[in-house]
């Protein structure tokens, strides 16, 4: 088998004479373990800093409006982050900006964890995101750097795993780290995760993207290659595909608090039980498309197969929320419908980035922060409608999540026309 240009690059990063050998050694279990750390870093540093969001509200001396900015800016800076790293990896490779954004991401913690007002800490959590995009956005991208089609779908599945426990994990995490100390000590440990993960990229991350395989050029540059993807119709069907998938999910974390608490009458120990069990779902459902459906069914009838689930799903709980089968219907119907609309997802996310990056060798990075980006931003256009008519009805929540299904499988249908191209797994079959 003739050897692949990422491999070659990593037998000179490594050292080792086979290439096919030195691939091994690249995506070994330390560096799954780092890719996971990196994607997994920017929901700790938005979900660990939720306990402490009144804790900050009276230290700071500030309305509660004002601290809820905090999230928005580093929500904000994640998603505009993406479009400035990717280019920059696709142009110096993926080690030196990965690198730099991990140092003024620990720099910019540390600042937020002395933050005297609020004003400075909104600024340095904006710095945090703009940083902390760095992980998401060059972590996709040495994923496909290494692999193709079949094999790239697989290993999202299992970053999924590492990555899809953080949000369940990190308020967990914060709650025992308030036990012990303030809301600044919840920054402080941040700071000393960016330290950990920066040292483990330094010693266990080689360098994926070969110099021949650079480009060269300014800003220009970068954005003829973002306006050559955009104009790539399939790329583009995909991208939003995955964007108003994940649309549906923020919709869910955002409304499901107040939907099972306060509509439901569930107290908080049994929401945050069903939310680990839906996320629970989710990874299952990411191994099951990794480990048994990728490879034996093509990615485009998988991502099919998710979409028309989660539309299903919101289907269900519409009509639920609406009372067509009566008034009274019960918490269980409702978790239930949640869990196949969460699970879902580990069929469609990981196979629409695998898709779209599948056509962008050439410009991995530019492609994962256009994927990133995309994803951030209608997400956080989507989760405010959730509660657009009032607090007393799921319907909204249920309303969103369906216009999301239903746009992400006409963007399928009508961009990707999957029946017109081979998938690339089938190619190779």
């Amino acid at each position: 088998m003739p050897e692949s240009a990422p491999e070659t690059a990593i037998a000179r990063a490594t050292g080792a004479k086979n290439p096919v050998a030195a691939r091994r050694v690249a995506t070994g279990a330390l560096v799954t373990l780092v890719l996971g750390g990196l994607t997994a870093t920017p929901p700790l540093s938005m979900d660990m800093y939720l306990p402490a969001l009144p804790e900050v509200t009276d230290s700071l001396h500030a309305p509660a409006a004002t601290i809820q900015l905090t999230l928005t800016a580093c929500l904000l800076g994640m998603a505009l982050g993406q479009l400035v790293v990717g280019p920059m990896s696709d142009k110096w490779g993926r080690r030196r900006p990965l690198l730099g954004g991990l140092l003024v991401y620990i720099v910019a913690t540390a600042i937020c964890a002395l933050a005297p007002n609020a004003e400075l800490l909104i600024a340095f959590r904006l710095l945090q995101g703009l940083a902390g995009a760095a992980g998401i956005v060059i972590a996709r991208a040495v994923v496909r750097d290494l692999y193709d089609g079949v094999e790239m779908a697989r290993f999202f599945s299992t970053l999924m795993l590492i990555s899809g426990v953080a949000p369940v994990v990190a308020p967990l995490i914060g709650g025992q780290v308030l036990r012990v100390t303030d809301w600044r000590g919840v920054f402080v440990v941040l700071t000393g995760v960016g330290i950990a993960l920066t040292l483990l990229v330094w010693r266990a991350l080689p360098e994926t993207l070969p110099p021949e395989r650079r480009h060269s050029g300014g800003t220009g540059a970068a954005l003829r290659t973002m306006g050559g993807l955009l104009k790539d119709r399939v790329f583009s069907g995909y991208m939003i595909a995955g964007g108003f998938a994940f649309a549906a999910l923020f919709a869910y974390i955002s409304a499901s608090p107040f939907v099972i608490q306060e509509i439901y009458g569930a107290s908080p120990q049994t929401f945050s039980l069903l939310f680990g069990i839906n996320s629970v779902g989710l990874i299952v459902a990411g191994q099951i498309n990794g480990k048994v459906l990728v490879g034996r069914v093509s990615l485009d009838k998988v991502l099919g197969l998710g979409l028309a689930l989660i539309a299903l799903a919101s289907v269900a709980l519409l009509l639920m929320a609406s009372g067509v089968f009566g008034d009274d219907i019960g918490l269980f119907p409702i978790a239930a419908g949640l869990f196949v609309l969460m699970s879902s997802m580990g069929l469609a996310m990981p196979n629409t980035q695998s898709l779209a990056l599948t056509r962008t060798p050439h410009a991995a990075g530019s492609a994962s922060a256009l994927l990133g980006t995309t994803s951030f931003l209608v997400g956080a256009v989507a989760s405010p409608l959730v509660g657009i008519a009032g607090e007393d009805t799921a319907v909204p929540m249920a309303v969103v999540q369906l216009a999301c299904a239903l746009a992400a499988i006409a963007c399928f249908v009508g961009l990707c026309r999957p029946w017109q191209h081979t998938s690339r797994e089938e190619a190779e079959h």
